[in-house]
């Protein structure tokens, strides 16, 4: 019974099973498996999921696995589904409150991290996150760097819930502190606080980057699904980001820096934009594997 169901909806998805390009671990092997796992009470994520040995299901089970499938093969997101997504190899909870953290998001929280390596490991480094989404990035800099005290923001309310359940599920709710707010707004109170001349040693972000007419043009399973201030960027995709460049040097300390993530076709140009500002004395571009720049590395002067 058990493997008959299973070759039965591991035909349906492979025949079905659209897979968008930056979810290339969602194979529909892996959708089976993170599905039937659910259906046992066990919620993972695609990649977590590549592992297991399904077992023998009840019949509620199997009822409840075949909705699931079926509403994989008209577009729900598997995290949406599952309620997780794997970012950096640690499982997160995801869900519609903002948006699925992304492999090439990675490269953001991984140059960060690269970067806070070299400071002074005897004093915090104190790091803001902004569009901090389902917490993924702050999640991440936390784990990885333990003299990290992060302060992560978002605009809204329902990602700055999610973010909190992460935090509480990786056990990190005292080192990183959450806030509602536009952009850097929360933090203009908070930065006064914390020393270092009232300035922050990294601000991170991953801001909405898509232009405002691509979105139509979008996956359903993104468009129709995940949160549109989440990736809608205004009329050419930069808009946020444009205001990110110009107040962030008011929150970073001298040799801090701001890093952020960029869209296809963006990076080139905002590198040089920033490269000409007074307020930057370096700035580099992080490439994915396909040479797109993805994400500007930038320190301030």
């Amino acid at each position: 019974m058990k493997e008959e169901l299973y070759e039965v909806l591991l035909r349906s998805l492979s025949r079905g099973l659209s897979i968008l390009p930056d979810k290339p671990e969602e194979t529909p092997e892996n959708t089976l498996k993170a599905l039937w796992s659910l259906a046992k009470g066990k919620p993972a994520s695609a990649e977590l999921a590549r592992d297991y040995e399904p077992e023998e299901l009840a019949q509620d089970e199997c009822a409840q696995l075949e909705d699931w499938v079926q509403q994989r093969l008209v577009g729900v997101p598997l995290a949406h589904i599952s309620k997780r997504q794997c970012f950096m190899g640690m499982e997160l909870i995801a869900g519609p409150e903002a948006l699925i953290p992304r492999k090439e998001t990675e490269l953001l929280a991984g140059a960060a991290i690269d970067v806070l390596h070299g400071h002074d490991a005897n004093r915090p480094a104190y790091v803001i996150d902004v569009c901090t989404g389902a917490g993924n990035v702050a999640v991440a800099i936390a784990m990885e760097i333990e003299h990290a005290q992060i302060y992560a923001g978002d605009l809204s309310e329902e990602a700055v819930a999610l973010a909190y359940q992460n935090c509480e599920l990786h056990g990190l709710d005292d080192r990183i502190q959450l806030h509602f707010g536009d952009l850097l707004d929360p933090f203009l109170a908070l930065a006064l606080a914390l020393g270092l001349d009232g300035k922050v040693d990294m601000i991170t972000c991953n801001p909405p980057y898509i232009s405002s007419a691509k979105v139509p043009a979008m996956a359903d399973e993104i468009a129709g699904h995940e949160p549109q201030m989440a990736f809608d960027g205004g009329v050419f995709g930069v808009n946020l980001m444009r205001r990110l460049i110009s107040e962030a040097p008011d929150f970073i300390c001298n040799g801090g820096y701001l890093l952020f993530e960029v869209g296809l076709g963006q990076g080139p140009a905002l590198k040089k934009q920033m490269s000409n500002m007074p307020q930057y004395d370096n700035v580099e571009i992080v490439s994915d594997a396909d040479g797109n720049a993805r994400v500007i590395v930038a320190r301030v002067s």
